[in-house]
């Protein structure tokens, strides 16, 4: 994010703040209503009273003894479909499949093996739908709320940017705190997340591309996610977090937004003086080549131009909706090389589910990717699906007065609704309201996530209970990889393009949001459900060791960076990896207890 993307020069700072708190109040408001639903409807709808957290166990009720689930190995095969069955902390916490029951109760132990790999791709397979859906469905969905409300680029890209960017992160981290059991994934993939994107992205810039730092964005990014980072490690060290502390997350996330709008505001300011007074712009604000470059990049050629037919011919109804349902690009494919092929192959289901079922609006077509026969579909469709994900299909399938399902009512109004604008619309024009498809495209794209994000941590928990590692290990392992790749390859493209500082303005803006809204957020959904304060118990020295390294790595570069004059180099970068592969190191010693503290 660079201070030179700002909103029109003739806007008073205060009222730049605010519309930044407008529109992040427009985030929290829809993400706090789509899963705070999730959380009422688990609290006082049709599964309520199923389940009792061991956490908080209600009086006069028989419960069975709680023992880690972990101690599963180490029983006979006989004995463990019982024990996972019996034993509370064995329970899953929402999501559609019971892993663990599957490996120990529906599979003989001769293929033990065999299931925990096949458990190990569908882990991958969960990572690529939770990529396809933020990427495709959800960013540009994001990209056409912050236009039709005509957010400006750094406020759009501190909230819904960052959001978008985000989502796997989020919902992980959201879908962690749900269960004491699993909050340490939340910790360990978030502070996992940071530690990874500040060394080994940040490093692989510099190395890829040296180049130097904008000086006032770096420190003002850097001391905030240092604050953020202190703050959790604060909740962790307490040991809980209360509605205050949850709270003070988010409010400090609107205190960095109003920050980044103000310093916009000045740099703004402070330029229109240097073009005045004929004084050269300030470092922070990006050459004219890369200026240029980004812009040509972005506005460049469509080599589809060249297939457009001369002669213009109407389309039926029939086909736009083929058209519009086809995930694969013909020509694309014959020009592609196989492993794009094969990874194609791999997503082209999760892709047509998608096409059917979240609306896609896009502001930069003529059309706004109007296709009027999908769109009326979607009205049938798209509610469905919101109903039978909320609270894994169980609000859905809830009856009203015994009779009449919820998910029968969703269909009617619906198939009524879609009946008016098929009728009322036409194929060419789409109509003064299609705005509202992103809004609707928004809340699917981002229960798929939830969906896919709930099967990730309860998958994620299955794998470590087979093979006895700590929540927080897989968090900031296989989580944390599995959630940053995208910005990893995305990051160190823009750099190898020739845009290291865009890509290393990336790499902490959205950082501080993962932490604040997903911690806050969170526990906030948490302390909704009735509970006083968040309960956190932290796995050990590993989450110290977590801790301290993200912590060491941010001082690490706020005092090194500006000792270098802001000029990030090769050996920067170089340690920077070797810091990563030290904590990596040490965190597995720590897992496997070769490091412990010491007993007095």
């Amino acid at each position: 994010m660079t201070e030179g993307e700002a909103e029109s020069e003739g806007q008073a700072p205060w009222a730049l703040v605010a519309r930044g708190l407008l529109n992040l109040y427009w985030v929290l408001s829809w993400l706090c209503v789509l899963l705070m639903v999730d959380t009422v409807s688990g609290a006082g709808g049709p599964s309520a009273g199923t389940r009792i957290s061991s956490q908080f166990p209600a009086s006069g009720v028989n419960q069975s003894p709680v023992v880690d689930c972990r101690e599963v190995c180490g029983l006979n095969a006989s004995n463990r479909c019982d024990f996972v069955r019996s034993n509370p902390d064995c329970r899953s916490e929402g999501g559609y499949l019971d892993y663990l029951e599957g490996i120990f109760c529906h599979f003989p132990p001769d293929l033990f093996p065999l299931v925990v790999t096949l458990y190990a791709f569908w882990l991958l397979y969960l990572f690529l739908i939770l990529g396809v859906t933020a990427a495709k469905f959800f960013c540009p969905n994001l990209s056409a709320i912050s236009t039709t409300l005509k957010l400006s680029h750094n406020v759009a890209g501190v909230t819904f940017l960052a959001f978008g960017n985000g989502a796997p992160d989020i919902f992980s981290a959201l879908v962690a705190f749900s269960g004491p059991r699993t909050a340490g994934l939340a910790f360990g993939a978030l502070f996992g997340a940071g530690v990874l994107v500040t060394t080994v992205v940040a490093g692989g810039i510099a190395i890829l591309h040296p180049f130097t730092a904008a000086s006032r964005p770096f420190l003002r990014d850097i001391i905030f996610y240092m604050v953020a980072v202190f703050l959790i490690f604060t909740a962790l060290y307490r040991g809980r977090v209360t509605l205050a502390w949850a709270l003070g997350y988010l409010g400090f996330y609107v205190f960095y937004v109003v920050t980044v709008v103000l310093c916009t505001w000045i740099y703004q300011w402070q330029r229109r003086r240097s073009l005045v007074y004929s004084v050269p712009g300030t470092p922070e604000m990006l050459s004219g080549s890369e200026e240029d470059r980004v812009s040509s990049n972005t506005n460049s050629y469509d080599y589809g131009e060249e297939y457009r037919p001369l002669l213009f011919y109407q389309e039926t109804t029939a086909q736009i909706l083929l058209q519009a349902l086809n995930p694969l690009n013909y020509r694309k494919w014959r020009t592609k090389p196989v492993y794009w092929r094969a990874l194609k192959v791999f997503k082209l289901p999760v892709e047509f589910l998608l096409l059917l079922t979240v609306p896609v609006m896009d502001p930069d077509k003529e059309d706004g990717n109007w296709k009027r026969p999908l769109n009326c579909l979607h009205l049938v469709i798209s509610p469905l699906f919101l109903v039978l994900t909320l609270q894994s299909g169980a609000y859905g399938v809830y009856e009203i007065g015994g009779l009449f399902p919820v998910w029968a009512v969703v269909v009617i109004a619906g198939t009524a609704l879609a009946a008016v604008t098929f009728f009322a619309t036409s194929n060419s024009e789409p109509p003064r309201l299609h705005w509202l498809f992103a809004f609707l495209g928004f809340l699917t794209s981002a229960l798929w996530i939830n969906a896919a994000a709930t099967e990730v941590v309860n998958t994620l928990r299955s794998l470590g209970v087979v093979f006895r590692l700590s929540n927080t290990v897989l968090g900031l392992t296989l989580l944390a990889w599995g959630n940053s790749i995208g910005d990893v390859f995305s990051d160190l493209t823009l750099a190898r393009q020739g845009y290291p500082r865009m890509a290393f303005s990336a790499c902490f803006g959205g950082l501080i949001f993962n932490i604040l809204v997903g911690v806050g957020l969170g526990c906030l959904l948490q302390i909704s459900r009735g509970h006083v304060a968040v309960e956190l118990e932290p796995d050990g020295l590993l989450v110290w060791v977590l801790a301290g390294t993200l912590g060491l790595s941010l001082v690490c570069s706020l005092v090194s960076v500006p000792l270098q004059c802001f000029q990030l180099n090769r050996v920067y970068g170089c340690c920077l990896l070797l810091l990563y592969l030290t904590f990596l190191l040490v965190a597995l010693l720590t897992e496997f207890g070769v490091i412990r503290l010491k007993t007095v």
